[in-house]
């Protein structure tokens, strides 16, 4: 075990947002120790499409699930992590040159999706619209919060409903040879202008 792991607490504290039979969205109010190799695990599948920066390790899985502003949701099913989604707060992302070109950034009103996963055999079966759903009414519960933005592979962010804007394409997403899109969703289209 590894000093990361051996100072967090072993068990996580949740809150159960949504439940359905043996499947669950939990909000994360402290990601525990026992609950990182099966997180780092199912990152491994973002890897493929985001590049090696997408894998979880303990020190990410510390600072994205348990830094206050984040808003990290589990789904389990039959007790076993089968997803997840992780929103933090854009300035948290002050090293990265697109963050801080971000009309958004330091007004402390914007929430940047860090990765969502749903494993491969859940797919399909609306699992993944439930956890997006619970995700984004979460985040439109958040008084100061007024967009949510994130990084999607193009034409992606053109089926999102609600009031969505492509910022900014990046032909070579991460170093791995793919265009992905930035995109802008308004959280409350009926309050702006």
């Amino acid at each position: 075990m590894n000093d990361e792991r051996s100072q967090q607490e072993p068990d996580s504290k949740i809150q159960v947002i949504a439940s359905s039979g043996p499947f669950q969205i939990e909000l994360v109010d402290h990601a525990g120790s026992n609950d990182n190799d099966r997180l780092i695990e199912i990152s491994e599948s973002l890897v493929k499409e985001y590049g090696p920066a997408a894998r979880l390790t303990d020190n990410t899985i510390h600072t994205y699930f348990n830094r206050p502003g984040s808003l990290p949701f589990i789904a389990r099913d039959q007790g076993k992590i089968v997803g997840y989604m992780i929103g933090v707060p854009l300035e948290m992302l002050s090293r990265e040159p697109w963050a801080r070109l971000d009309m958004n950034f330091n007004k402390h009103n914007t929430i940047y999706t860090y990765a969502f996963v749903i494993e491969q055999e859940h797919k399909g079966t609306g699992r993944a619209k439930i956890l997006k759903r619970i995700y984004l009414n979460q985040t439109k519960k958040q008084d100061d919060i007024l967009y949510v933005t994130g990084h999607v592979r193009e034409g992606i962010a053109s089926k999102f409903t609600g009031r969505v804007s492509i910022i900014d394409r990046v032909d070579n997403w991460q170093g791995t040879g793919k265009v992905f899109e930035y995109y802008r969703r308004e959280l409350h289209p009926e309050t702006s202008s």
